[in-house]
């Protein structure tokens, strides 16, 4: 079986409205895309800032540009509209926690995606708020991400860590440390161990700047060691990009010895065989 869980029904930015890509029509696009590519196991995970409820978790200035729709007409759509898995790509927070909780309990979701795309008020991925402009240093940011990413996998509330090394977003156009990675990987790896969070390997950063994986092979291997099942994903906004780079992902799953990969449905976790369906 081949999954495909991190996929978002809509680009972001503007042009990107709930009635216009909430649409029967539209899933099944994504869906034929996926039958395309041998991917059985398809969700949906739009991103929590996107709705009007987040904004009794973080109103930060990114999130209040944003949060337009509402969430439980999301889960009525995707439940009533589609075949398809529902789950939801919900930032990790710290001092949130319990207000996300409160959030994500009170709504049917078959996966809840945890990833951590700001550090403070500065973004890790979005121009317009740079943390890389901020004054942080280079030290201080990556000590604060992994250390935040063992603190979201030991709170429970997350079925997979998305992107794990996030913070390689941007590659060598920004600030890198020196030596080696992987006394930030440990930083999270208690957490992380503890729990037992699926993590995904994401084809994403193929098509980002740093242009490679998320996780490193390195990283993804001490959270195997750990005992992880892995929850393969594109983060596909387009129906094209479903399934992109996942050559290059199953060859990597290969090496390390992965045959099996994390499957769904109502918060329950099964593993599978890898193979196309």
């Amino acid at each position: 079986m081949l999954t495909d869980y991190h996929v978002h029904l809509r680009p972001d930015g503007p042009g990107s409205d709930a009635a216009e890509f909430f649409t029967a029509e539209n899933a099944e696009r994504y869906r034929e895309a996926a039958a395309g590519r041998g991917i059985a196991e398809l969700g949906v995970s739009e991103h929590i800032y996107r709705f009007t409820e987040a904004l009794e978790i973080w109103d930060a200035p990114l999130w209040q540009a944003w949060a337009f729709d509402d969430v439980d007409a999301y889960c009525s759509f995707v439940r009533g509209q589609t075949d398809l898995r529902l789950g939801i790509e919900a930032d990790y927070i710290p001092g949130r926690e319990d207000r996300l909780e409160s959030f994500l309990e009170r709504r049917d979701w078959d996966y809840v995606i945890g990833s951590i795309h700001f550090v403070g008020q500065g973004a890790l991925d979005h121009p317009d708020y740079d943390i890389w402009g901020m004054g942080v240093g280079v030290e201080k940011v990556w000590t604060t991400y992994f250390t935040w990413l063992g603190e979201a996998a030991r709170t429970g509330l997350f079925d997979v860590l998305a992107h794990p090394d996030l913070v390689k977003h941007w590659g060598s156009t920004r600030p890198m440390p020196e030596g080696d990675l992987r006394r930030f990987y440990e930083l999270a790896m208690d957490g992380i161990a503890e729990s037992g969070v699926a993590i995904e390997l994401s084809t994403a950063g193929l098509r980002k700047p740093v242009g490679e994986l998320y996780p490193s092979t390195a990283f993804l291997e001490m959270c195997l060691d750990a005992g992880c099942p892995v929850s393969l994903s594109s983060d596909a906004h387009t129906p094209d990009i479903l399934g992109y780079g996942y050559d290059q992902a199953l060859a990597v799953l290969a090496e390390c010895g992965v045959t099996e990969l994390a499957v769904f449905e109502g918060r329950e976790r099964r593993l599978e065989p890898i193979g196309p369906s």
